[in-house]
């Protein structure tokens, strides 16, 4: 009999039954209102380094989060500890910590008649991430790093070949009636190997694969290979000079503007008048061809949910579609009922959280709708510029929208790519940046809940040497 880690059905918790219970016994004890999220997951990860296990982890874990409301204060409160004296516990310490804040005229729950969960198979769940035996999934992780260190005898070290799985269930209840819950299934695998340069210098890249189900995953040996490819290109890296230049973004480094862009349109940011953006729904912020959604309910092309994707928001709100940015034109700001409240709008049915915090905002599955350019017609119409494949650090001033990133990439002259750089800075201001959008590629492909195509950005500046 193979060998498995998947939970028996017998051992589950009734997630539902116990959010609903804690909102029972809240209100029993005083709340005005109050919201219950139950979760429960498991997850199993391995690093293989120079094929040797270096890390491995298998773990299980359930909590539960309560958040209360004594009319317009709120407190939030949460525990592993499912226990009758824990749960006990858990709604003791949120009546308590509710007692003593502060009035919020903003606080409470969505209305009973904005509560619902959309219907239907969002194929969230495959039963196949634990269809391999422990040992199997070792076998996998050695089998991609393996495949990258065989591509060329320059690639003499790595940082590991991993392979992670992880399946959870969440369910969320509330006093005015609404209870719903998911379960939810993750794969991935991995590889970063390392090339030695003559002069012994080392250049690291790497590449990985995730999907729902093993099924759709890349196999062991093409992220492998994808890896050894990519870390190829990085021997030789030099510094260029200081000078402006396009600016082509890849896929994968493309995405971190999006994420960025989120944090413009959040409405935590915007009510806060922390955002470059605020204030400017309805206006023009960005090129005629530049649509960016949100979309809670998203199916991908090959037939599964969305890394991002959800029947219902952790108000308990139905999820939708939002369109963020059309053609150009600020649309939408992403909002939870609390910031909805703040700026006198209403919910864009955003909310996240975790179990222990209050609401937030968050994004469902993020992207920039695609173009019709491919990548190398994208990069045929550079005749100098740099083409961005990695970014360090953090330089995003969401207030002013200046931009600064340590970046590696390859230069690319008469539109074609050249030589690796690395040790440059580019720089630039979001608002010019959505502005100065030259070309939108056609290649978007979700490897996480926020995704972009190939972005050539034109008036940044490259400083290096």
């Amino acid at each position: 009999m193979r060998e498995s880690t998947t939970p028996s059905p017998e051992a589950a918790l009734d997630l539902e039954s116990i959010a609903t219970d804690v909102v029972a016994q809240a209100m029993r004890a005083g709340a005005s209102d109050a919201e219950a999220v139950a979760r429960e997951g498991d997850e199993f990860s391995v690093n293989v380094r120079m094929g040797e296990v270096e890390t491995l982890k298998e773990s299980g874990s359930c909590g539960l989060g309560l958040r209360v409301l004594l009319g317009k204060r709120a407190a939030s409160t949460s525990t592993s500890d499912l226990s009758a004296e824990g749960i006990d516990r858990l709604v003791e310490n949120a009546i308590e910590l509710a007692r003593i804040t502060e009035e919020d005229p903003f606080n409470g729950l969505p209305d009973a008649s904005e509560f619902g969960s959309l219907e239907g198979d969002f194929r969230l769940y495959y039963d196949d991430v634990y269809s391999l035996s422990a040992a199997e999934r070792i076998a996998w992780a050695r089998r991609t790093e393996a495949a990258a260190l065989a591509v060329d005898p320059r690639l003499k070290n790595s940082e590991g070949g991993s392979f992670d799985v992880s399946t959870g269930r969440k369910a969320l209840a509330n006093s005015r009636g609404f209870v719903g819950g998911f379960r939810s299934s993750f794969a991935a695998i991995s590889a970063a190997p390392l090339a030695v340069e003559a002069d012994g210098k080392m250049q690291r890249d790497g590449w990985w694969s995730s999907a729902r189900s093993l099924a759709l995953l890349e196999s062991p040996e093409a992220v492998g290979a994808e890896a050894a490819r990519r870390t190829l290109l990085r021997l030789g890296a030099r510094r260029v000079s200081t000078q402006q230049v396009p600016i082509v973004f890849a896929p994968e480094t493309a995405r971190t503007l999006v994420g960025s862009l989120f944090e413009a349109v959040s409405g935590d940011s915007v009510w806060r008048g922390a955002s470059f953006l605020a204030g400017k729904l309805g206006e023009n912020v960005a090129v005629s061809n530049l649509t960016i959604v949100d979309d809670n309910a998203l199916i991908l092309p090959n037939g599964t949910g969305g890394f991002g994707t959800s029947p219902f928001d952790d108000e308990g709100l139905p999820s939708r579609r939002t369109v963020v940015i059309e053609n150009g034109v600020l649309s939408n700001y992403l909002l939870n009922t609390y910031t909805a409240r703040k700026l006198g709008m209403k919910s864009t049915h955003n909310a996240a959280r975790s179990l222990a915090s209050t609401t937030g905002v968050g994004c469902g599955n993020l992207f920039i709708a695609p173009g019709s350019l491919t990548q190398q017609e994208i990069l045929a119409g550079v005749p100098s510029g740099l083409y961005v494949t990695g970014l360090m650090g953090f330089g995003v001033n969401m207030v002013t929208g200046d931009y600064s990133r340590g970046v590696t990439g390859l230069w690319i002259e008469n539109g074609q790519l050249t030589y690796a750089v690395e040790e440059v800075t580019i720089a630039g201001n979001l608002a010019e940046m959505l502005r100065n959008l030259s070309a939108i590629g056609s290649d978007l492909v979700f490897r996480g809940s926020v995704a972009a195509p190939t972005l050539r950005i034109d008036g940044m500046t490259v400083a290096g040497a």
